[in-house]
């Protein structure tokens, strides 16, 4: 920051991040990620003080993104579970200690001493029924159908010893809700949450048509109808996804991902009812929120990162639950610090984006106490779970799996140590593959000065783990190469190596 810079505070009018404002973040990154449309919601608690909508979110009929617009909102459904789960608890009408047996008897032997909070916690070694071949989420599923697709499996880990991200827990949370509330799981979060919070544009995939949209195939793809009835002006519109062929892809059934994925919302909606989860509104008791939103401890010491889908960061208090279901990409942020509560939500019709580096830079656009303190500009900045050691031999673990040569591998802070020098952990791991480097090498040999790739592991002041490359398309776009194919690629291989490294989930 330069001395003619002040250090940006809430309430400032000025959104930019590094010289660069948050819509143009946002469309250099739907551009490079081919995303047609999207909505972010941002909150400064008790604000909700921006809720934009970009590009189209139904390219065919021309619907525009728009704060109502409805996105199914994916893995960040668990959180609507978890929180129905706490409010029995806190009614007191389950024990978080209870087994599933306790509940639900039409499940195998071996899962009916597994509890509710390993559930709620991904500890329950149960595999995911998604992996297995006949799982498809364009169809009504009924629970024995599911469990049926898993039962002959062996559980991946003894119960609250691991953790691993798998929609059979939350399905099972589904069933143990229902058992106690005496309602369908539909009903208990439709009362206890969206109606207690008002929440008008949230419902589930079997609720979409109660809301009314404009048939535009019927008008040439442009809206009328708002000319006469007051209903349609500024529309809850749901969003549709398209296969690249053209193809509207099909909604995904509540039955196929019950308690895992299968609500949709705005991200207006969302941002107001995580303001709701981050007082007493929903969860009253402090200590049972952190039951479903803090790291905790599995019984060998070490510490998890992760509950319900949540991930957890040391940096500012972030956590986030992200992730994909079929067309569509959600993600949810939040920093706790005692300073300032801001949250991200971002939600579009583009499978497999990761949001969390975009979310970020957002973040810090509202404060500077968010930002990570490095260059978001010229690296890829992605704050890890773990200590630094760990993330290197995760990442070390990726490389090895995928085939990709480990070329040097450079310990900073042991280096700095033989020549009595103090350094935190700092790691950098080169790597490539000479097939594909050689190609952006004969298109022009200047670019050898970029390659081979590497990746930077290092420990903050702080205690974060911050894992970081060079933006390759910004990098090598300096460069003669006639065809960026293959430095697109490049760089989506270096995202989700530091994804798949310092991620738990």
């Amino acid at each position: 920051m330069s001395s003619q810079e002040t250090f940006k505070i809430r309430g400032s009018a000025d959104t930019s991040y590094l010289q660069r404002t948050i819509d143009q973040m946002i469309w250099e990154f739907m551009e490079a990620e081919q995303i047609p449309g999207l909505t972010l919601a941002i909150v400064q608690a008790p604000y909700i003080p921006r809720v934009v909508g970009y590009g189209l979110a139904d390219e065919q009929q021309r619907r525009l993104a728009a704060p109502n617009t409805m996105w199914p909102v994916g893995p960040i459904s668990q959180a609507f579970t978890a929180v129905a789960v706490m409010q029995l608890y806190e009614a007191g009408e389950l024990d978080l200690n209870d087994s599933l047996g306790k509940y639900v008897t039409k499940v195998p032997s071996a899962w009916q001493e597994i509890t509710i909070l390993q559930l709620l916690r991904h500890a329950s070694g149960l595999p995911d029924y998604r992996t297995e071949a006949k799982w498809q989420p364009f169809r009504e599923w009924c629970f024995i159908e599911l469990v049926d697709l898993i039962k002959e499996e062996q559980l991946h880990f003894a119960p609250g010893t691991e953790v691993e991200l798998s929609a059979t827990n939350f399905l099972l949370l589904t069933e143990i809700i229902e058992a106690v509330s005496g309602q369908s799981y539909h009903d208990f979060v439709t009362e206890k949450q969206i109606a207690f919070l008002g929440l008008r544009h949230t419902g589930f995939t079997e609720d979409l048509s109660s809301f009314k949209q404009e048939d535009l195939t019927q008008s040439a793809n442009v809206h009328q109808r708002f000319k006469q009835d007051k209903l349609y002006i500024d529309p809850t519109e749901t969003a549709t996804s398209f296969t690249a062929q053209g193809a509207a892809v099909e909604y995904i059934r509540s039955s196929a991902l019950k308690g895992f994925a299968d609500l949709w919302a705005s991200a207006q909606d969302i941002s107001y009812w995580d303001i709701a989860l981050a007082g007493s509104v929903l969860i009253h008791e402090a200590a049972n929120r952190a039951l479903v939103y803090a790291p905790w401890s599995l019984p060998d010491g070490r510490t998890v990162p992760a509950v319900a889908g949540w991930h957890f960061y040391q940096h500012r208090g972030l956590m986030d639950i992200k992730g994909s279901v079929p067309g569509y990409s959600a993600f949810l942020s939040r920093f706790t610090d005692a300073a300032e509560l801001v949250c991200v939500t971002l939600l579009c019709n583009k499978e497999g984006v990761d949001f969390t580096n975009l979310g970020r830079r957002i973040a810090a656009a509202f404060g500077d106490l968010l930002a990570t303190n490095y260059n978001d500009n010229e690296l890829f900045l992605y704050e890890g779970q773990f200590s630094a050691a760990e993330t290197v031999q995760r990442l070390e673990g990726e490389l090895q799996q995928r085939g990709i040569p480990l070329f040097a591998k450079f310990d900073h802070a042991a280096n700095a140590q033989q020549v009595n020098l103090d350094l935190r952990p700092t790691t950098v791991l080169v790597f490539g593959a000479p097939q594909v480097g050689t190609a952006l090498m004969v298109a022009d040999q200047s670019s050898a000065l970029e390659l081979p790739l590497k990746i930077a592991v290092w420990e903050d002041a702080a205690g974060s783990t911050w894992l970081a490359f060079p933006w390759l398309l910004k990098r090598l776009a300096a460069y003669n190469l006639p065809d960026q194919t293959v430095v697109v690629k490049m760089q989506r291989l270096l995202e989700d190596l530091v994804r798949k490294a310092g991620s738990i989930y």
